[in-house]
């Protein structure tokens, strides 16, 4: 008797499924320790993972203590208290706390006269590769505010020339310290120039471009033309007279550093 189709395709179905398990069961028997080996690795991979990121999180934390700890020592004029912790904190390999401690080192450093120690530490960080390049501005910016007295004026010129440019974040405190190498050369012109742009440039803070008004007027340029709407902050003072005489010495632009200093540093003398 013949067979009829439908129980011809339900036989080649049943075949085809047992054929399948055949191979899953031959599979399974040659290469299972393998799988079984496979999936055990990426399960201890996930988990190793999971491990790094916990400690990674947990050393962090107690990195971020132990500056916390570096700020009370050095608040309490404990800079000896401080200096073990901020070797540790300057040796990690997390560059934000590795640079945090280098500027409060340096920043102990200069609270105890110790200013060549300073510069060297500032230098270091204008230096460093790795770190951000605003953390290296500020470190440039500092270092020179801390040699202004003893570099010669065109070697502050060559070093502040970038920086003291309209929309850079340090025109106004890199602009300042560049018109007072320009004026120590004699080049009253482009002294008169860089104040000008600073006294321009909206995003310089108001203190800096009030004085940047008063130096460019002191040096010929019309004052009212650069910001009417700032002439009201003009007041008499050192560096405002005529003659084109050069200023005592920079003030520091008032913005925020990129890293909180933990114990504020001496300044130059404001104009």
């Amino acid at each position: 008797m013949a067979v009829k189709p439908k129980d011809s395709d339900t036989f080649v179905r049943e075949v085809d499924e047992e054929l399948r398990r055949d191979r899953v069961t031959s599979l399974f028997t040659r290469y299972g320790w393998y799988i079984i080996g496979g999936v055990v690795l990426i399960l201890a991979a996930i988990g190793g993972w999971i491990w790094w990121q916990n400690r990674q999180a947990e050393l962090a934390g107690q990195e971020s203590e132990k500056l916390i700890q570096v700020i009370e020592q050095l608040d309490r004029n404990n800079a000896k208290g401080a200096a073990g912790m901020i070797d540790e904190l300057a040796a990690s390999d997390r560059d934000g706390y590795r640079i945090a401690a280098l500027f409060t080192r340096a920043n102990a450093q200069i609270s105890t006269g110790a200013i060549p120690a300073a510069v060297e530490t500032l230098k270091g960080i204008a230096a460093d590769g790795d770190a951000p390049q605003p953390y290296r501005d500020a470190a440039l910016i500092r270092q020179t505010q801390l040699e202004m007295d003893n570099l010669p004026p065109s070697q502050l010129e060559q070093r502040l020339r970038a920086l003291a440019q309209p929309g850079n974040a340090w025109h106004g405190s890199a602009g300042e310290m560049l018109a007072v190498a320009l004026i120590r050369q004699q080049k009253f012109q482009e002294a008169g120039r860089v104040f000008e742009a600073m006294a321009k440039d909206q995003s310089v803070p108001d203190t800096i471009r009030a004085r940047a008004i008063q130096m460019a007027s002191s040096l010929g340029i019309d004052a009212v033309q650069l910001d009417p709407s700032m002439t009201g902050q003009i007041t008499t003072g050192a560096g405002a007279g005529g003659g084109g005489g050069a200023p005592a010495g920079p003030a520091p632009q008032n913005q925020p550093a990129p890293v909180p200093p933990a114990k504020a540093a001496p300044a130059p003398a404001k104009q």
